[in-house]
């Protein structure tokens, strides 16, 4: 029996709500990657080129920092990283939550919600945060009305 972790970052609760889903579907324990200096609503605004969003993702190599970390991470076979799209790929707080565990000889299997664009260079930038020992799986983009039954297509499809 495989332990499943699925580990969600969310700002407007979209990925939450969808993550919390997929928890359910999958049986999996659930896990909120949280950052230590939580994110305003100035922060956010992707119009401002000098906001810390748009900062943050100009800069390939910034790792924000994140509070806390999965209790007996060593126990997971497969992790779900769920997250929003943020300018075209994961926000740079998914490679902090990548690199600080290791995820060698684990499923990691990343998913993204979005209004409308797609995973753009997703895995590019976060596969490299893991061990080579880690299984990869491709980045899917959910719609955050995505419901219980399509996950569970998915993750059928996914022979776990």
């Amino acid at each position: 029996m495989q332990k499943v972790l699925v580990a969600y970052f969310s700002c407007s609760g979209v990925t939450k709500k969808l993550a919390q889903t997929l928890a359910d579907v999958v049986k999996g324990d659930l896990y909120e990657i949280t950052p230590a200096q939580p994110y305003t609503a100035a922060d956010l605004n992707w119009q401002d080129k000098n906001s810390r969003s748009s900062v943050e993702m100009r800069d390939k190599s910034s790792r924000p920092a994140i509070s806390g970390s999965v209790k007996d991470f060593a126990q997971y076979d497969t992790v779900f990283v769920g997250f929003p799209i943020w300018w075209y790929v994961a926000p740079t707080i998914i490679n902090t939550f990548l690199e600080s565990e290791d995820f060698s000889g684990k499923t990691v299997i990343p998913f993204a919600t979005s209004g409308g664009s797609g995973v753009g260079d997703t895995d590019k930038f976060l596969h490299p945060s893991c061990s080579e020992q880690t299984a990869w799986r491709p980045a899917k983009r959910f719609a955050g009305s995505t419901g219980a039954a399509e996950l569970q297509k998915w993750v059928e499809g996914l022979k776990l």
